[in-house]
């Protein structure tokens, strides 16, 4: 048996038999039953996924996948392919948003090259796992092979588990890759699934002549590669990309090992939609950080039903969103284990 096949085996729903007792100890709270509202939410969901009344939050890991992609050959980003490996050595140099964001709630950042189109020299940051220089041009055929998706994959389980062993509580997503969007796209187009030009947004900031002819660029990939979107994994390999493959590895391995997994914004949800398809229990331990301000990230949202935890029109990934939702999460938890209860605290509850 695979890697994958293994892992799939693995993700079992959420055991909710702490259900009651998880509830009981939030209402039990010197609060108005329900007053904290999403917060009590998630608190209750992260408990559930640990399957315990005790949870605790320390250990925090972001994973940033870089990968290229072909098909920026058809001018869909406003930035050159280059800007990928650019950006993974400003990460790895401190200097990018999530580095910031980070370090400001406390979480580990491993960059992941997973696809970029450059070798880079070693770094305690970086994790060499490179599939192939990027993807193809998948307008013009598969964007990569069945086997090369899944070893994609199978990365992401391979760090998931490592996460597990390493006793990490909580990871996240996030991505880097000049070009991701447009793949992105077109698997929440083939997936959902749903019009291109419902969930195809401006990326990187392109203009209106350049948006029309993404979706263009979408609408043809689809359309040559219509015999391999047959299941999720083929989907992947056609119009995908190498990062989001890893996202979605990441997904499937944090859930087989009941680790709460933070989803970042359109590209990472776009890893999530594709594990999702593959085994619909992966969303007991998801948390979506954040509404991208992608055009098609609220589709995505209101397909899968979901409620992500921010909305503050951020479109950048890195894993930005994951590393400040991680924070709401952290407070949630502080809640439900550090607020007196009534009895504690000697206050009177309510009269009922």
């Amino acid at each position: 048996m695979s890697l994958l096949e293994e892992t799939i085996k693995r993700i079992n729903p959420v055991d909710i038999s702490l259900e009651y007792k998880i509830q009981d100890h939030l209402d039990s709270l010197t609060k108005p039953q329900g007053s904290l509202g999403v917060l009590e939410e998630i608190a209750k969901k992260y408990c559930l996924i640990k399957n315990t009344t005790s949870p605790k939050l320390n250990k925090k890991r972001i994973y940033t996948f870089a990968a290229d992609h072909g098909v920026t050959e058809e001018g869909v980003s406003a930035y050159p392919k280059e800007v990928t490996p650019q950006m993974v050595l400003n990460m790895l140099n401190g200097g990018a948003a999530i580095n910031v964001l980070s370090k400001h709630v406390n979480a580990e950042v491993k960059v992941v090259d997973i696809g970029v189109d450059y070798d880079f020299e070693d770094h305690e940051n970086l994790i060499k796992k490179k599939i192939s220089y990027g993807t193809k041009n998948m307008t013009k055929g598969p964007a990569m092979s069945k086997e090369e998706a899944i070893k994609a994959i199978e990365v992401g389980i391979e760090l998931a588990n490592e996460a597990s062993k390493d006793g990490i509580d909580i990871l996240g997503t996030g991505d880097m890759g000049i070009g991701n969007t447009t793949p992105s796209s077109a698997l929440f187009a083939a997936l959902m699934p749903e019009s291109v030009e419902n969930v195809t947004g401006r990326g990187t900031g392109i203009n209106e002549d350049k948006l029309k002819s993404k979706i263009k660029v979408i609408k043809t990939a689809l359309e040559i590669n219509k015999k391999l979107l047959t299941d999720p994994i083929s989907t992947l390999s056609a119009v995908g990309g190498l990062e989001i493959a890893g996202i979605c590895g990441l997904i499937l391995g944090a859930s087989a090992n009941k680790i709460p997994v933070v989803v970042d914004g359109f590209i990472s949800s776009a890893g999530a939609l594709v594990a999702y398809k593959i085994n619909p229990n992966v969303k007991d331990y998801m948390f979506f950080s954040h509404k991208s301000q992608e055009l098609g990230h609220y589709r995505f949202l209101q397909w899968i039903k979901e409620r992500p935890i921010l909305d503050l029109d951020m479109r950048l990934g890195e894993g930005t969103g994951s590393a400040l939702a991680m924070t709401i999460i952290e407070a949630a938890i502080k809640v439900y284990n550090e607020m007196a209860t009534f009895d504690s605290a000697g206050v009177s509850n309510r009269a009922d």
